[in-house]
């Protein structure tokens, strides 16, 4: 049995993040570390492997520490290269959307003028001359600060799309408002068949609930010195872009999986049913099915077996299921690579083309990296449409502030953005929990 190479497991994470290529990789071609085709080759070499190794471990018939850890090494690297592979596919994507020019959110498509206005304004004392306001079109507001220039707010929407796995796969809507509020047919109209002379007895009429979705305000402060403000060759703007991308994201996940909806959104998980949500969308709660005994035994006798997967896919009708995919984190994942269907093979299989994800069961598959791991009465998982389940609402306008007093000699850019997001419709969701 071939042993897996080091430059397997340490190349992925540099391609993924942008990392100094390891003294391990580097003997190889740079060029290898941006081939799609190469990491394609890689990502079913590293399977082929992990079968191979799972498949002796399952002849051994006993826990083998060493092949244990090669397993999971094998499995990380899995991992790393489909999330190198997801890169690469966002580049491409990115590259055909602008290939036409600047794409929307593009800062350095703005005019010389707009783009100097907001360097002047991130460089100067906070103070903005109305010449200036006139060209970057911000406005003065009561409460501190500068609403920030509309190009830069998509580009940092956008921007949250490529950290935030909720965001990216529900649907987004934008208001100007304090919150939005939907209203849901209690679905209680009755008809009936009747002959051509029969009595026609009044039918029940529906009614409806209005469900709000509220919004909370997240924000980041990250700060820079003053001499890296006066440096002209520093691209200010995609500088605090990024700082708060980063920051941004990470609180978006949290709320969105997991919120209680104080100052925050309703997170998904907290209206499966028997979560604090539970009772509170007029269609019910997110269903649950539950896997194998969470109490003994692996994490792999915890979820199951193949038929626990299948019952949820199919716990979905074909009219909600046709985009239905599953979310769970890496380490999930992992372990239900080594599951079998009853045929023999695994349910878990590699892309084999750029832009095409991996799938578990035929069905694709999200890395949600907040979701809980396995355990006992544990929810791991979730599958179905994410767009039509949960709906998250953008407020038109960043905030930006800028403290140049408060830690000194850096400079604070206090930036807020208010976020919104709930459950929609409960029934394209099931939730897959292992059991007590």
């Amino acid at each position: 049995m071939k042993k897996i190479s080091n430059t397997l497991a340490a190349s992925a994470p540099a391609i993924a993040m942008g990392a100094p290529i390891p003294a391990a990789v580097a003997a190889k071609p740079r060029a290898d570390a941006s081939n799609p085709a190469v990491l394609l080759a890689q990502l079913n070499s590293a399977f082929e492997e992990f079968k191979a190794t799972n498949e002796a471990n399952l002849k051994a018939k006993v826990d083998d520490v060493v092949v244990t850890e090669k397993m999971e090494k094998i499995n990380s690297s899995l991992s790393d290269l489909e999330a190198a592979l997801n890169a690469q596919a966002e580049s491409v994507a990115a590259l055909s959307l602008t290939a036409g020019g600047s794409g929307v959110g593009d800062l350095k498509s703005t005019s010389p003028e707009y783009v100097s206005a907001f360097k002047e304004f991130m460089r100067a004392d906070g103070k903005i001359s109305p010449e200036v306001m006139a060209a970057v079109e911000i406005t003065d507001d009561a409460k501190g600060g500068y609403l920030a220039p509309v190009e830069w707010d998509r580009t940092i929407t956008d921007k949250l799309k490529t950290r935030s796995p909720i965001r990216e796969n529900a649907q987004t809507i934008t208001i100007s408002g304090q919150g939005f509020k939907r209203l849901y047919n209690d679905r209680v109209l009755s008809s009936g068949w009747v002959g051509e002379k029969v009595a026609r007895p009044e039918t029940t009429t529906p009614g409806f609930t209005e469900l709000s979705f509220d919004v909370g305000e997240m924000y980041a402060n990250p700060s820079i010195t003053q001499t890296a403000l006066d440096d002209a060759a520093i691209d200010l703007e995609s500088w605090l872009a990024g700082e708060v991308n980063f920051e941004f994201a990470r609180q978006e996940n949290i709320a969105f999986l997991s919120g209680d909806g104080v100052n925050k959104p309703f997170g998904l998980l907290t209206y499966v049913a028997g979560a604090a949500n539970a009772a509170k969308h007029p269609f019910g709660a997110i269903p649950v099915d539950t896997t194998g005994d969470g109490g003994i035994g692996t994490k792999l006798a915890a979820l199951g077996s193949s038929d626990k997967l299948y019952d949820t896919i199919y716990g979905l009708d074909s009219e909600r299921s046709a985009d239905a995919k599953f979310y769970m984190n890496r380490k999930t994942l992992g372990v239900y690579r080594q599951m079998k269907g009853g045929d023999g093979n695994y349910l878990w299989q590699p892309s084999y083309q750029l832009g095409q994800p991996s799938n578990l069961a035929g069905v694709p598959v999200v890395d949600v990296s907040g979701m809980p791991e396995i355990g006992a009465d544990a929810i791991i998982g979730l599958y179905g449409d994410m767009r039509e389940t949960y709906l998250i609402i953008n407020c038109v306008g960043i905030r930006l502030l800028r403290d140049p007093y408060t830690n000194k000699p850096f400079v604070m850019f206090y930036t807020t953005k208010r976020v919104g997001g709930g459950v929609q419709n409960p029934e394209f969701m099931r939730a897959i929990k292992v059991g007590a």
